[in-house]
């Protein structure tokens, strides 16, 4: 299967797709593609005025979230620092690409105990990873049309009536819909190489991934 297969393999007919990738576990191309493309599409929209402002934006609430105060003096660096929304863009798809796909594939080949190779492992989860793709490079040209990086993707963006630094808000905030996605289609992935039910390998990366997002939202209530 080519690459431009496989991404809408992924899509449409992950089962399929991801028992094609098991049994032939090649998984550079496509990692570096969407590593490219994502970057790209981050750069592109960070290097304009309203990315960098977007970029200082975030910075702010974070630090906020963290119960952290912005002065002038430290808005003034974080306008310097947006000048680099390139560069920070480039480093977030590297981290998100490369860097999140060798952290998962180590976890669930220790989860599946043998029961596949790392490279076959590296490869499913390589493929899952063009969900999260596609959600980056949606999010981009949202972040330019709303003026921020705040996620329109989230569970959070469907209760907007609540008080953002509440914990409920925080909580919804971090759990994105295409992060969800992704957590199905990677239990479709365990599903094929350990021979386990689909459903339960899903049910189990979800609840971990829900379980972060509480963990998160309790931080950052706690800095507050």
């Amino acid at each position: 299967m080519s690459v431009s297969a496989r991404i809408f393999g992924v899509l449409r007919s992950p089962r399929r797709t991801l028992q094609e990738v098991a049994s032939h576990p090649r998984w550079a191309p496509l990692l570096v593609t969407l590593t490219l493309v994502t970057a790209a599409a981050g750069a592109s929209v960070s290097a304009t005025d309203v990315g960098q402002l977007a970029l200082v934006d975030q910075w702010e609430r974070t630090a906020l979230a963290f119960g952290q105060a912005v002065d002038d003096s430290r808005y003034a660096d974080l306008m310097a620092w947006s000048r680099l929304g390139p560069a920070v863009a480039a480093g977030n798809a590297l981290l998100a690409g490369p860097g999140l796909a060798l952290v998962v594939s180590l976890l669930v080949f220790v989860w599946l105990r043998g029961r596949a190779s790392y490279k076959q492992v590296l490869a499913v989860v390589v493929h899952a990873g063009v969900v999260l793709a596609v959600g980056r490079l949606v999010a981009a040209p949202l972040v330019y049309a709303r003026e921020t990086t705040s996620s329109a993707t989230t569970v959070g963006a469907w209760f907007s009536s609540l008080d953002e630094a509440s914990p409920a808000a925080r909580f919804l905030g971090a759990i994105d819909l295409f992060t969800l996605w992704w957590a199905v289609v990677l239990g479709i992935g365990v599903a094929v190489l350990s021979g386990r039910r689909a459903r339960t390998c899903a049910v189990w990366i979800v609840s971990v991934y829900v379980g972060l997002a509480l963990v998160a939202a309790a931080v950052m209530a706690s800095a507050a």
